[in-house]
């Protein structure tokens, strides 16, 4: 276990490189920021020159891969990182300086325990993508197909154990301090952010959730994922197709080949909304450098680490806030605030609907480019303090791909309205849904499988209260003290009774002899 002096240090040695970049002022200056917090910081500064300009990014990216990957689940919490930080870590790109060949060559051939011409024809020793946690090579197979070869960095997942060990030291204490630390709930934040970067360190999920979304999607057109190498794919290293394309960022590449842009925008929304809302497992991490666009015009995702789920009952609760957001219609809105238990029963519905209609309507008919799916969030948490919500992780992977989509729809096409977009199919999907036809059919499809049930939990009531047999129940028995209970109950009690009877027996063994009852 890390000794407390150890997290302390590691925090204010973060803590002086964000003051560098002067990250640590808006904590400092922030009302709801508890006071031990506050003290901390300043002791963290404390000699330190700090920038006029904040820059979160660039204080992340110099602390390392962990702090990266925080970096870029904070992005979607202006509630606690405040609008400023939030926007500014947005642009954190996961780039890092290229571990050398010889590391990456030594990490294949001893997660394979083979020599690399054993499992490829050729591998390109310059890397084509360098990031925090892996970098990515190309390669050919020994039967001529050209591959992407994933590598996690030699000590990445030693390093990020040792920081997310501190993070969760940090958040605890920090929730401790109850009132607003409290209210936003920094474990369950930095539990679930361990949690995902954990299945980033196993290569072999990210190629499951590969699998599983190629499969997912397989109706959608123009969107694909990359086939996988299962034979060249372990936990350490991952082979996938290799995709030929103009990453989705490079807006002069693809109007030059000719692409539909507001076409590109519309397909990369209703794919988003298809994975999240109609499958309930949805890309994560979806920003440009993950996303590229054939020549055919089809979107193609790569980067599986991180993935999103969300039930069924929510993803219900999620349409239909986004349905009612779209319509105006706040008061149901409102509503399933309180039915999620998201707002606490004791605030009025009406006062609830009341303060989303004032984030609503300044956004409904607008497009994109003046008002934005992000504002939107930040208007909502703007309000989730007057109504003592607290924060949902599950829902955080959701919000930041959000903004991420948003990001990327807008700078394909300026004049996207998201809602317009999102309408029709989140009207399509409440009504197959939450539709009558639907209530029955769900109705009937758990009555039935009940009733299918009913036959094995009778065979396990027969098991544990099995029939009678043919012989007769036996009498009671009276119970009998053994000697060696008592003396475990009594610790020793009733020894001179024992040998007051064992004196007993012996003078009734002597006198018999003496008479001739015992020869």
């Amino acid at each position: 276990m890390t000794a407390p002096a150890t997290h302390i240090l590691r925090l204010l040695g973060w803590g002086r490189t964000l003051a560098r970049h002067g990250a640590l002022r808006g904590i400092e200056r922030n009302p709801n920021t508890p006071a031990p917090v506050r003290r901390l910081v300043r002791i963290a500064r404390l000699g330190t020159r700090q920038k006029e300009a904040p820059d979160y990014a660039a204080a992340f990216r110099a602390i390392g891969p962990a702090a990266i990957k925080l970096g870029q689940s904070l992005a979607t919490r202006p509630d606690i990182v405040g609008d400023e930080a939030a926007n500014n870590l947005l642009s954190l790109q996961d780039n890092l300086p290229p571990v050398p060949f010889d590391g990456i060559r030594a990490a294949i051939e001893s997660s394979f325990e083979a020599p690399l011409d054993r499992l490829f024809a050729s591998v390109d020793p310059v890397p084509v993508g360098a990031a925090s946690i892996a970098q990515v090579h190309k390669g050919v197979t020994l039967d001529g197909r050209t591959v992407a070869i994933k590598v996690l960095r030699p000590g990445v997942r030693e390093r990020l154990a040792r920081d997310i060990d501190t993070y969760e030291w940090a958040a605890a204490h920090l929730e401790a301090l109850g009132g607003e630390a409290g209210r936003l709930r920094p474990r369950l934040t930095i539990a679930n952010f361990k949690r995902w970067t954990n299945r980033e360190l196993d290569l072999r999920r990210e190629a499951a959730s590969a699998s599983e979304l190629a499969e997912a999607m397989r109706g959608f057109a123009g969107y694909n994922v990359p086939a996988i190498e299962w034979d060249r794919t372990n936990g350490r290293v991952m082979t996938v197709e290799w995709i030929d394309g103009i990453k989705i960022a490079d807006i002069a590449a693809l109007r030059a080949a000719g692409h539909d842009m507001p076409d590109l925008a519309r397909r990369l929304v209703l794919a988003f909304l298809t994975q999240a809302i109609s499958g309930g497992f949805f890309h994560a991490d979806m920003h440009q450098g993950n996303l590229f666009v054939r020549a055919d015009g089809g979107i193609v995702a790569i980067d599986f680490g991180i993935m999103g789920r969300i039930d069924k009952r929510a993803r219900q609760w999620l349409a239909e806030i986004l349905y009612g957001l779209t319509t105006g219609n706040y008061r149901r809105v409102a509503e399933i605030h309180f039915e999620a238990q998201y707002v606490p029963a004791h605030h009025s519905v009406e006062e609830f609907a009341t303060a989303l209609r004032a984030v609503g309507e300044p956004m409904r008919g607008k497009p994109v480019s003046e008002l934005s799916v992000g504002q939107m969030l930040d208007g909502l948490f703007a309000i989730t303090r007057d109504f003592d919500m607290q924060t949902q992780p599950h829902l955080l992977l959701l919000q930041k791909t959000m903004v991420m989509v948003e990001g990327i729809a807008t700078q394909l096409d300026p004049a996207i309205n998201m809602w317009d977009v999102a309408a029709p199919f989140v009207r399509s999907w409440i009504r197959d849904e939450l539709g009558p036809e639907a209530a029955l059919a769900d109705r009937l499809r758990t009555d039935a499988e009940t009733l299918l049930r009913l036959p094995g939990l009778i065979r396990r009531m027969e098991e544990r209260y099995p029939p009678k047999g043919g012989a007769p129940d036996p009498p009671p028995l009276a119970k009998v003290d053994l000697i060696w209970e008592r003396r475990g109950q009594g610790k020793g009690r009733f020894w001179p009774g024992y040998l007051l009877a064992a004196a007993a027996g012996g003078v009734l063994v002597w006198v018999g002899t003496l008479t001739g009852w015992i020869g």
